[in-house]
């Protein structure tokens, strides 16, 4: 059951478009870009814009009236993660769909050469106070799309995004999503740390914060309506006044719940704040075991940092902690991935409830660890054999203390390669996704560590940074050794 849907009636004329979430409607109705797009195109005089989700109809009818996708002029799909490509070309495939097809979102942004064959256009950026919503509502053919902002698969194109965000969208869907039944605010854009590993930072460069005033206007039209706010941003804790926007919030009645939170900025004010407003578990990203790796990683945050944060929640009545780590990091070595064992079981000794998820590391474009290989060691083959043992070597002495989840490692090459692939990665996506495919298909040389000379396929994209100093970065990171 929704609150505030946009309900649109059909009516002869309109354009129809089709806004296609290729993944779960609890994830897809969470996205508030989305929900933006969705708001604004039914706002327009000459439009209408319906949704379409993957366990809802599997995409091919929608949400709203069950109209088959094959009945609108324009598809437009939000490609939040690669692995939702076969599910694209699935969807095209047994849709039938003919008008116009258009992509964006984050993978969009990062690189859409692997899934270019299958879409007229990308928009690259962020939609909101630019034209290209309008261009796209007008357009009746391919060359109508032309804008700034817009790829139409040839040349270079310029990342759109809005400098300031003093606007919100006031009419929000509330449904049962990701984060559960809650109004979620969106509190900013981009991130102020520079994680070597993170593709948020030029991406969504530079960070932008939302008006602590704006904020709770925002929230003041939902007192009754829900209990609980989710805080979004890539770290919530940073915004310039995170607490004080906590605290009103927990005046107003509300449960709040940040969706992503460091260990350094996790004081003893902020904890008991967060506690306060409803916080039952902490998630704590170390991604390794070492301060070693962090430093190259440029992460910002020290053992003693953990530490403390988990000495602090367990003060203030928190006893459950969830750790995120990666394996496979450029001169990663085993006795760094037997440090991850040792900070868990730290932890541990602490008296708390622990859980930890291991993802091996993927090298996103357009961050300075971009050029090295998936697993960190140069041959493939070596690599995979050698992160396999280190997976195995995690689950056996994790789970012996703790719940874990260490993510499979045929699973993030195939990530890897859709992430770091040219034109030719397409022909991967009308097969059932597997590395043995991938190498038949003279795929798996994504998954090779990249001269720093080369010309990327993702070069094409202006996102306002310079490669040299992402070059720069790269060799004082994992050279420096």
């Amino acid at each position: 059951m929704e609150n505030n849907p946009f309900i649109k009636k059909w009516r002869k004329g309109l354009r129809k478009i089709a806004l296609v979430y290729p993944n779960a409607y609890a994830s897809g109705v969470a996205n508030i870009g989305l929900q933006y797009i969705y708001a604004y195109l039914n706002s327009l005089e000459n439009c209408i814009c319906e949704r379409f989700y993957l366990d809802i109809h599997n995409c091919l009818r929608s949400f709203e009236s069950g109209t088959p996708l094959s009945d609108f002029d324009i598809a437009l799909f939000s490609l939040q993660f690669e692995e939702d490509y076969f599910n694209v070309v699935k969807i095209l495939k047994e849709s039938g769909f003919k008008g116009l097809k258009i992509a964006g979102g984050p993978c969009a942004m990062i690189n859409p050469k692997p899934i270019a064959k299958y879409f007229d256009a990308f928009v690259i950026g962020e939609v909101e106070n630019s034209r290209v919503l309008d261009v796209i509502a007008e357009a009746r053919s391919v060359e109508d799309l032309e804008c700034e902002g817009v790829w139409l698969k040839e040349g270079k194109v310029k990342r759109i995004y809005p400098k300031r965000l003093d606007f919100y969208l006031r009419r929000q869907i509330i449904a049962d999503n990701v984060f559960g039944r809650c109004l979620i605010l969106e509190i900013g854009r981009g991130c102020i740390r520079r994680c070597r590993f993170c593709v948020v930072r030029q991406i969504y460069s530079p960070p932008r914060w939302r008006d602590l005033k704006l904020l709770i206007d925002t929230a003041e039209d939902y007192k009754g309506v829900v209990d609980k706010i989710c805080l979004v941003a890539p770290s919530t804790l940073d915004h310039p006044r995170a607490k004080e926007l906590i605290a009103r919030l927990i005046e107003m009645g509300f449960l709040v719940s940040p969706s992503s939170t460091r260990a350094d900025k996790l004081d003893e004010e902020t904890v008991e704040l967060l506690v306060k407003g409803g916080l039952r578990s902490l998630t704590i990203a170390p991604e390794v075991g070492s301060d070693k790796l962090r430093d190259i990683l440029n992460k910002g945050l020290s053992e003693e940092h953990i530490l403390n944060a988990v000495e602090i929640g367990k003060e203030k009545g928190i006893n459950s902690f969830k750790l995120y780590f990666m394996i496979g990091l450029p001169n990663e070595s085993f006795e760094d991935v037997k440090e991850i064992v040792r900070l868990v079981e730290k932890i541990k000794s602490l008296k708390v409830e622990v859980s930890v998820s291991i993802n091996p590391f993927v090298p996103k474009p357009h961050t300075p660890l971009q050029w090295c290989s998936y697993t960190g060691i140069e041959r493939v083959e070596d690599g995979l054999k050698e992160i396999k043992r280190r997976r195995e070597y995690l689950i056996k002495e994790l789970s012996k203390i703790c719940e874990v989840n260490v993510e499979s490692v045929e699973r993030f090459a195939i990530q890897t390669i859709l992430s770091r692939g040219d034109e030719d990665v397409s022909k991967l996506l009308e097969a059932k996704p597997s590395l043995r495919l991938a190498k038949k298909m003279n795929l798996t040389r994504y998954l090779e560590k990249i001269p720093l000379d080369s010309e990327l396929p993702w070069d094409f994209i202006d996102h306002g940074y310079k490669k040299e100093r992402l070059i720069k970065e790269f060799i004082q990171a994992v050279w420096s050794e």
